[in-house]
């Protein structure tokens, strides 16, 4: 495992200096409508946590930057993110996202209908993504978008490796960890899971990577 974490290195310093003002201007700057708003408010109800809104205005511009057709997402959670997704994907494009609660996915299609998606823009696949990514096809996806089990990071990593196309870009939400990334005296599993991941990502021969300090920290890769 890498040893960046408080090391003092400059890819700490630009986790640590990113204060609570300015993602809040993030969070802000985009603004969310009332179909976001209430998707928002089922997630807090069911006691999941969605994506932040300047997460979530990244994600559709990835999608959007793609020309995205095909994504995969891991997590539908109430379909917060899903939505971002679907807005930025062209307008053929087909969401496929897995859960592993049926009654989070159908919050979720609740929240595509009122965003005015037809039903065959999204297949919902009800299960654990362990065991969902598998039977998914090799390089068919433009995106990959991970909120899923920690633990589960790096079995989502190498299945995202090989269902995207050349250039397609997977995203791992949430590798901030509320701050425990950059606090060197936390060894928990989950924290160490994503420390796992931020260093096979950010190590990998076949990956380009960026840190985003967007909600609750975006880790993207574009498959070279």
């Amino acid at each position: 495992m890498s040893t960046w974490v408080g090391t003092g290195a400059p890819e700490e310093a630009a986790i640590t200096e990113f204060g609570p003002q300015r993602a809040a201007l993030a969070d802000t700057y985009v603004g969310e409508d009332a179909v976001l708003t209430y998707a928002r408010a089922q997630s807090a109800r069911t006691g999941i946590r969605a994506i932040g809104p300047s997460g979530g205005a990244a994600l559709r511009l990835l999608a959007a930057a793609l020309d995205a057709k095909a994504v995969v997402e891991v997590g539908t959670g109430t379909g917060v993110s899903g939505v971002y997704l679907l807005r930025g994907m062209r307008a053929d494009g087909v969401l496929t996202t897995v859960d592993s609660e049926p009654v989070r996915q159908q919050y979720a299609r609740e929240a595509y209908r009122a965003a005015g998606f037809a039903g065959n823009r999204v297949r919902c696949i009800p299960g654990r993504a362990r065991d969902v990514l598998p039977r998914l096809a090799d390089g068919q996806y433009d995106l990959v978008f991970c909120d899923g089990d920690p633990a589960d990071s790096r079995l989502h990593l190498t299945e995202a490796v090989r269902l995207l196309r050349p250039r397609g870009v997977v995203c791992f939400e949430g590798v901030f960890q509320e701050g425990r990334l950059a606090e060197p005296e936390l060894d928990d599993p989950q924290t160490r899971a994503v420390r796992d991941l931020v260093a096979d990502i950010r190590e990998s021969e076949i990956l380009l990577p960026a840190l985003l300090p967007v909600s609750d920290g975006l880790l993207c890769a574009v498959k070279r």
